[in-house]
């Protein structure tokens, strides 16, 4: 069944119109006062719908060895989006950059801002001193890593959890693409949306 919200009432849709906001306040200081001809505007706003379409929204299946993820992409075009791999050049001068180095400096930039954002807004972050089961066995995270290019999300499952003295877990150890990782529980988010049962 298709719900619709009434007509001139954006504030019924809170979930969708706070992603337009996060994508507008980026964008809004990525670009800055740069002028940018429509066709480059466009190019922009485009690799930014990618990256906003490639967030993980939800594991396809409860298997262990499955790192596959549910994306808005997923819904839009029948996979996640997906880029080509680019040279970093966050940290050039753009006066220096050719237009297309320039847009892509654009795109690198809005990565690096929402996404440490989004990750930031799935994270909950507690009093070490309450204890909070919110990581278990078997859960699909996202992995906060440094520098990751533009619509690659590290993703791991939850294999042994490390509790420490007190019988709270602060280190975790995953089961990514690459082979297993311990991670402090402060670099990994669970994903949102997981069946609580």
């Amino acid at each position: 069944m298709v719900y619709f919200i009434p007509p001139r009432s954006p504030h019924f849709g809170g979930l969708w119109e706070s992603a337009v906001k996060s994508a507008k306040y980026h964008l809004k200081r990525v670009l800055n006062d740069q002028k940018l001809t429509f066709e480059e505007l466009y190019t922009v706003i485009i690799q930014v719908e990618a990256c906003l379409n490639s967030r993980p929204i939800t594991p396809v299946s409860e298997s262990a060895d499955d790192l596959e993820i549910l994306t808005p992409g997923h819904f839009l075009m029948g996979s996640s989006p997906s880029a080509l791999p680019q040279e970093d050049i966050k940290g050039h001068n753009p006066n220096r950059l050719q237009r297309y180095q320039l847009l892509t400096q654009f795109i690198q930039s809005f990565w690096k801002r929402w996404q440490t954002e989004y990750l930031g807004n799935l994270q909950q972050r507690s009093k070490w001193r309450i204890r909070a089961d919110s990581i278990k066995i078997n859960d699909m995270v996202l992995v906060k890593e440094d520098n990751t290019p533009p619509m690659k999300w590290q993703l791991g499952r939850v294999v042994e959890l490390h509790t420490g003295s007190d019988g709270i877990c602060r280190v975790v150890s995953l089961k990514t693409a690459s082979g297993l990782i311990k991670r402090s529980t402060s670099r990994v988010c669970v994903l949102p949306f997981e069946d609580s049962n």
